[in-house]
């Protein structure tokens, strides 16, 4: 029989409010933690802390669907069954039995269940039927679909095929702290593929006859497919100017071996260092590179990721970066870059447009990134938008292919239905975020179970659009600013580097960033989702995101 043991810290269900959460220490097992939420007058108890990156779901969001939202990086798991809902997490929590006796409030749980904190998703698999599932590329959307589709009970074949040099891993750690061991970052290790009956095919597409169902290698296979997923991600944008791209040094960041690369330049650090563009991965770069070197940023913008934050908020990051010793030229272009007079291979300056040299010994350049679309360019079958992605349908599917293939990340255009954007048509955007990305992928899997058995799954819910970024300090944001926006409430402390951003095109709140406000920005998501979110005047006038409640029947 499964053990009990008492929570430490409750005394009475009853002390868990409608959509509370309580933390509790499990008596009996060390260092053991669970959670228990009220949801709809239900009571449930679960792992403590978020499968991603381990934040207290304490400090996260229950809404009345049963879902409680982690507030650090909007990854959401259902109360009732610990399933993932929404991403970055990968693993479930386990869900404990919970109840009162003896005037004390007890769990059932194996010991080691409480202590590891997840349980591992039930992905085995022996291939079973005629469905053959192939995914081009090989980052967080391409982990969305096959972790889903196994989670499902997908029984077909998996067939991941991929330029990549390593398996999927978290991406967002290369920017953010240069990780050059790609073990580390594994989102799973090989043997979870194989355990899984994932085929992982480490070669580049060439082409897709969508006419026969075939997907064709520059290694001259080919493999045929019932569903295609497209997750071919983003290329990194080189300068077209001269010395960009003759000089040694001068580095694109996408892959582990890129880092490496960036951090064999960087050698035993007091280098000079200058990053070319304020993007969000300039400036994590640079944020990881500012300890022991010489760091400059240069953007031809106001302030460091204005086109997203605006010119307020970006100054904000800018003057804590410059605190650190990071420097910044802003209103700046580039002219050229010229060779180090000790090694004319290698680059030793970049110029400014204005006459400025900057001495370097590596450059980092973070412009941007354009869809990874360049084997489909003259297909017949499709037409690539004008940045050359895809456009998909609200379940991720292109059009004119009868449903069997679908774009997801970097290189999908689909309709957002998010503030700010038209409810029932929704407005078209390209997201380039990592958890968007592994989203869609989620979705895509459903949308292929439902498609062989349509009674299963049920529909996903529609997602908002959560990123987060190292600054320095850490940066949360919700929602989405394609439509534009007019206004910006700033509430907090802004001179503290302590803040919530509010976003708003007219009275709609299209987007909020905060920096060590939580939970407010998984909130606002939430709100956001639900339709629920506060209007710019009730904010104005001093509504706190925190402490609104949830409508009825959403």
């Amino acid at each position: 029989m499964t053990p009990e043991f008492r929570l430490k810290d409750i005394s009475s269900l009853a002390d868990v409010r409608n959509f509370d959460k309580v933390e509790s220490e499990v008596v009996g097992v060390e260092g053991g933690k669970v959670i228990v939420v009220r949801v709809n007058d239900e009571v449930h108890a679960l792992n403590s802390r978020c499968t991603h990156y381990g934040a207290p779901l304490k400090l996260g969001v229950v809404s009345p669907d049963a879902r409680i939202t982690c507030a650090w990086h909007g990854a959401c798991f259902n109360v009732s069954t610990g399933d993932v809902e929404d991403a970055p997490a990968s693993s479930p929590l386990n869900r404990f039995d919970v109840y009162e006796k003896d005037g004390a409030v007890y769990i059932r749980a194996e010991p080691a269940a409480i202590k590891v904190g997840h349980r591992d998703p039930d992905v085995k698999c022996a291939i079973a039927g005629p469905e053959k599932v192939v995914v081009i590329g090989g980052g967080s959307g391409t982990f969305g679909v096959v972790q889903t589709l196994r989670e499902l009970k997908f029984k077909g074949s998996i067939t991941v095929i991929s330029l990549e040099p390593n398996l999927p891993l978290d991406r967002t750690k290369l920017s953010k702290a240069l990780i050059q061991d790609p073990k580390k970052i594994e989102l799973r290790p090989e043997e979870w593929y194989k355990a899984a009956s994932i085929d992982m095919v480490s070669d580049e597409v060439s082409s897709v006859d969508f006419a026969t169902k075939t997907v064709t290698t520059k290694s001259k296979k080919s493999y045929p497919y019932t569903k295609l997923v497209l997750a071919t991600g983003g290329i990194p944008r080189h300068l077209p100017l001269p010395g960009f791209q003759d000089l040694s040094n001068i580095f694109l960041l996408r892959f582990v071996t890129d880092s490496r690369a960036i951090m064999a330049a960087v050698g035993e650090k007091n280098k000079k260092v200058v990053i070319v563009g304020s993007s969000f991965i300039g400036m994590e770069v640079g944020t990881a590179l500012s300890r022991g070197n010489d760091v400059t940023i240069i953007d031809p913008s106001k302030a460091p990721l204005e086109r997203v934050l605006g010119e307020e908020v970006g100054t904000i990051f800018q003057k804590n970066l410059e605190k650190s010793g990071v420097k910044f030229k802003m209103s700046a272009a580039v002219d050229k870059a010229t060779p180090s007079p000790s090694d004319p291979t290698k680059v030793g300056a970049v110029h400014l447009k204005d006459g400025t040299v900057l001495p370097a010994d590596l450059v980092v350049l973070g412009v941007g990134v354009r869809p990874a679309t360049d084997f489909l360019k003259d297909n017949p079958a499709i037409s690539l938008e004008t940045d050359g992605s895809l456009k998909t349908d609200e379940s991720f599917a292109v059009s004119g292919l009868g449903g069997d293939v679908f774009a997801i990340g970097d290189i999908a255009t689909y309709p957002y239905h998010g503030p700010g954007s038209d409810h029932q048509k929704g407005a078209y955007v390209r997201i380039e975020h990592w958890d968007v990305a592994q989203n869609a992928g989620r979705r895509v899997a459903h949308t292929i179970v439902r498609s062989l058995a349509p009674s299963q799954p049920p529909k996903p819910k529609s997602f908002i659009p959560i990123f987060w970024s190292a600054l320095g300090v850490q940066l949360r944001y919700c929602g989405n600013t394609a439509g534009g926006w007019d206004s910006l409430l700033l509430k907090g402390e802004p001179e503290n580097v302590k803040f919530a951003a509010y976003y708003c095109k007219g009275q709609t709140v299209v987007a909020v960033a905060t920096v060590s406000m939580d939970p407010i920005m998984a909130k606002s998501a939430v709100l956001m989702q639900r339709g629920d979110m506060p209007s710019k005047k009730e904010i104005e006038d001093g509504v706190d995101v925190l402490a609104v409640g949830w409508s009825k029947n959403k």
